[in-house]
């Protein structure tokens, strides 16, 4: 990913903060004609899994992405807040419209998990994140149901060898022009937009 020193992120407590908050991402593989193919999944993210974490995911059996694992390294995309910025919120003109966000790209390579007592687990864990204590259990439903569902998925895991973080967010303008666009986004109807503001820094340039 193309990062300026500017708007690079190496921290990786803050790239782990984005890929929980952002947890549906984008798996991205080379295929055999090496031409990339890619699949919207949700991923479990165990931080301490290794030096940079480890990423948990499945995606369905039928799917022919899980046959690249062994082909070459992955990457998982990870997209957070973003919006657009217009001109007419900079202090000083003239200006482009232009866009700020905050993104993680995850590398590694993907091992493919056998054990179907891991495999429940990891089910296990996924919906109860979402489920909470008194919601839809994994177990609630019959044994032979649940061993039928995951003969149809290929559960895996990607220990991270490297992570990318970017966060755009005006840091290479002005302090007044940083001042203008985070008081006009926090003025927007958009939550998302309203979240970017939140974001950009303060008066120190970067």
């Amino acid at each position: 990913m193309y990062r300026p020193s500017h708007f690079s992120v190496e921290d990786a407590a803050t790239c782990h903060d984005l890929i929980e908050g952002n947890e549906f991402g984008l798996l991205v593989t080379t295929g055999p004609d090496d031409a990339p193919f890619g699949t919207h999944l949700p991923f479990i993210l165990d931080r301490q899994a290794g030096p940079n974490g480890t990423l948990l995911a499945h995606m369905a059996r039928a799917n022919p992405q899980w046959r690249d694992f062994g082909r070459a390294p992955v990457l998982a995309v990870f997209s957070g807040p973003h919006t657009y910025v217009s001109p007419t919120l900079y202090a000083t003109s003239p200006n482009v419209p232009t866009w700020n966000y905050a993104v993680v790209h995850a590398y590694g390579t993907p091992q493919v998990i056998g054990d179907a007592t891991e495999v429940s687990a990891l089910m296990r864990r996924l919906s109860s994140g979402y489920e909470g204590a008194e919601g839809w259990q994994y177990d609630s439903t019959p044994e032979s149901y649940r061993a039928g569902m995951q003969k149809g998925i290929v559960a895996f895991r990607i220990p991270i060898e490297r992570l990318e973080g970017k966060w755009k967010m005006s840091q290479n303008r002005t302090p007044e022009d940083r001042a203008a666009v985070r008081a006009g986004l926090a003025a927007s109807d958009d939550a998302m937009a309203r979240t970017v503001g939140g974001m950009i820094p303060g008066d120190e340039r970067d």
